[in-house]
């Protein structure tokens, strides 16, 4: 099941993508996108074809990412950087109220809610189930995030499949990629045969035929459509790195006190990188900040993360006093708590972080060793509640 409005696809010349990026913008969108800054490929504001990162791509492995130049001109010939959409759509800092102190009156003004539109370009699909798994969380739940909700219903979502799989990448494991199937307005698959360099184009909403109709374009051929689904396989054949997620929950449900979290602690840094690259990760604290004079003081909204000593911190101490524990958390949570919370895995896997842990801890390789050592460990049978 996909999102696309209906079964035509189209082209789009390389040349008519800044009509694109001009007609998000005149709709008074912000257009933000992959720019190249600071020897990584990042989102931010995209005011012109020439700012994408045109004739790079990215080399990635375990605690390694480099740009590098490619032989042709794509201009989405990467995979993933360090940032995601999240952001965006729940920003590193977010100010919930101010109160102001006045003649002995309080004066308490909320936030107001974001009336900004924003155009996502580039949006890969592992990304769009980032997303989505995202929106479960803040507005999916009981419990919803007005600022989150207010910026995601005013958000255009333009995706590009992957033409090639990065060195961390494993989306075919998690079932998230790598074409887009749902979750975007627009979708491009990015071809350069022949001398001719354009794009295959999936509309997978009104608003984006609204938008797609105002650009000069033309249908998709045969030859062109299967161009295209030939640049998704080259990605789809380039991916070696693998999951198993068969019983995934039960398995690290029964491995609370396996050996092999001793073993990652050794070697795990508690940085907190992983958490902050990841697109899906939510964890956050709040903080209260007065003026030296007492009479403002304001409430913000900060990304936490659950390797911080502080997270877990009740009157008495932390509760994950060590990395053992903390990493524990942070995998477990991710890929069978979440289940149970949100009926989804938390992870994409997009490989962010593999790419980006200082000492190359690769969560693929932690689940591999966790099912290999039940063939010698065997864990307590008295439920799931391990030591911290």
């Amino acid at each position: 099941m996909t999102d696309r409005l209906h079964d035509q696809e189209y082209i789009l010349d390389r040349d008519h993508l800044q009509d694109l990026l001009d007609t998000l913008r005149n709709s008074g969108r912000r257009v933000i996108g992959p720019v190249l800054r600071d020897g990584a490929i990042v989102y931010d504001d995209l005011a012109s074809v020439k700012n994408l990162p045109i004739g790079r791509t990215d080399i990635q492995e375990r605690g390694l990412y480099r740009v590098m130049h490619r032989e042709d001109q794509a201009l989405f010939g990467y995979n993933v950087g360090p940032h995601s959409w999240k952001k965006f759509l729940s920003p590193p800092r977010t100010r919930l109220w101010q109160g102001d102190r006045s003649s002995g009156m309080v004066q308490i003004s909320n936030e107001p809610p974001e009336t900004q539109k924003m155009a996502f370009i580039g949006v890969r699909s592992c990304e769009l189930h980032a997303i989505a798994i995202q929106d479960r969380v803040f507005i999916q739940s009981e419990f919803t995030s007005p600022p989150y909700q207010a910026r995601r219903e005013q958000t255009f979502i333009v995706a590009v499949n992957c033409g090639q799989a990065g060195g961390t990448c494993f989306c075919m494991s998690m079932k998230t990629g790598p074409q887009a199937t749902r979750g975007f307005d627009l979708a491009l698959t990015e071809v350069i045969e022949n001398g001719r360099h354009y794009f295959v184009v999936e509309v997978g909403t009104e608003a984006g035929m609204t938008v797609f109709e105002q650009l000069p374009h033309t249908v998709a051929g045969e030859a062109q459509k299967s161009a295209a689904e030939s640049a998704v396989a080259a990605a789809t054949a380039q991916m070696h790195r693998q999951m198993d997620t068969s019983d995934i929950k039960d398995l690290l449900y029964r491995n609370y006190r396996n050996p092999r979290w001793d073993d990652v602690a050794s070697r795990c840094l508690a940085c907190a990188n992983c958490t902050m690259v990841c697109p899906t990760c939510f964890c956050s604290t709040v903080e209260d900040t007065t003026n030296l004079k007492g009479d403002h003081a304001e409430r913000w909204q900060r990304w936490d993360s659950c390797f911080t000593m502080d997270l877990s911190y009740i009157h008495g101490g932390s509760v994950r006093a060590s990395t053992r524990s903390r990493y524990r958390q942070w995998m477990t949570h991710k890929l069978a708590t979440w289940i149970d919370q949100f009926g989804t895995s938390g992870c994409v896997g997009c490989g962010r972080c593999i790419s980006w842990c200082p000492v190359g801890i690769d969560i693929t390789e932690e689940v591999r060793a966790i099912r290999k050592s039940e063939e010698s460990f065997l864990p307590p049978t008295e439920g799931h509640h391990g030591d911290t």
